[in-house]
Order: C-alpha cells, then sequence, then structure tokens
C-alpha cells in the first residue's frame, strides 16, 4: 500500500522525460528540410501598410484620456451610510 504512491511518482517522473524524446523521433519525417521556399516579385509596397503615425496618435490620445479620467475621479465617499 505504501509502494505505490513513489511507483506513481517514478511513472509521472519517466513520462515526462521520455516525452520529448517520443515527440521528436515521431516527427523527423515530417520536416520540411528539403522543401524549397518559393518566392515571386512584387511591384511595390502594400496599401495596407502605413507608417504607424495615426495609430501612434490614437493611441496616445487614449492613453491620455484614460489618464484624465483616473486622475479626475474624486468619488471617495463611502456608499453606505
Amino acid at each position: 500500500m505504501f509502494m505505490i504512491k513513489p511507483l506513481f511518482g517514478a511513472a509521472a517522473i519517466a513520462s515526462l522525460v521520455a516525452t520529448p524524446v517520443m515527440a521528436t523521433a515521431s516527427a523527423a519525417p515530417l520536416s520540411v528540410a528539403s522543401v524549397e521556399r518559393g518566392s515571386s516579385a512584387s511591384d511595390g509596397e502594400s496599401a495596407l501598410a502605413g507608417n504607424g503615425a495615426i495609430f501612434a496618435l490614437v493611441l496616445a490620445a487614449g492613453v491620455l484620456a484614460g489618464a484624465i479620467i483616473a486622475v479626475s475621479n474624486d468619488d471617495d465617499e463611502p456608499v453606505s451610510p
């Protein structure tokens, strides 16, 4: 009865050690090392990519508004009488 607990502990340790070894052995046939990557020429920059200035300004305005709201909240009165 007292040997069951160490036996389960040893089994758990063995499974933790053996799992990465079994995973690397089974993943070897799935390797994409022999596949060459194809490429294509692009005519210019993407229309979706910008310099991010508008995003930075909107983010800064949101942070500033949040800071102002957090500082100006003076409602420190208790709710219960």
